[in-house]
């Protein structure tokens, strides 16, 4: 089953008064491997963001990041999920919804996240793979950041 879910978003009408622009189920569900499902909820381009207009920026396809912007994400991830080890050129902050889910670094660590708990994933490879019997749903915002450097070497975006 693909990711299901309702997305708000509100802007202002022409005498500046708040308002919702948009109340729907979200249409842009993508399974990008087996076993995982997203939805890029909202994205910003530039900073400081702008806050003015009402088009959607959800409309196109997405990478996994924005240069100089944000990815607001939801993704769904099955139990056995493909694996997919990746490093992003991002601080990405991450708060599981439901389940329970491993983020594996390079090295070998395991970090079992749980409902409830947050993440941040600061330019280093790493892996979910989701271990227990039901789906786990992760939220993601993913803030352009420059490539990491360590070890006199930089270590750009793979995966």
């Amino acid at each position: 089953m693909k990711l299901q879910m309702r997305r708000v978003v509100t802007g202002h009408n022409k005498d500046g008064k708040a308002i919702i622009v948009i109340d729907e189920q979200v249409k842009n569900v993508v399974a990008s491997r087996p076993g995982v499902s997203s939805s890029v909820v909202w994205s910003t381009k530039g900073f400081p963001v702008d806050n003015d207009g009402s088009d959607d920026p959800t409309a196109v396809a997405f990478k996994t990041t924005v240069d100089n912007g944000t990815v607001f994400r939801v993704v769904r991830y099955e139990p056995g999920v493909v694996p997919r080890n990746h490093r992003t050129d991002s601080i990405d902050y991450a708060v599981v919804i439901s389940g329970e889910i491993d983020m594996e670094l390079d090295d070998g660590v395991i970090v079992k996240l749980k409902a409830g708990d947050a993440l941040v994933q600061r330019g280093t490879i790493h892996n979910w793979v989701n271990r227990g019997k039901e789906d786990c749903v992760v939220a993601f915002i993913l803030v352009s950041g420059t490539p990491v450097s360590a070890g006199g070497k930089t270590l750009t975006a793979i995966g």
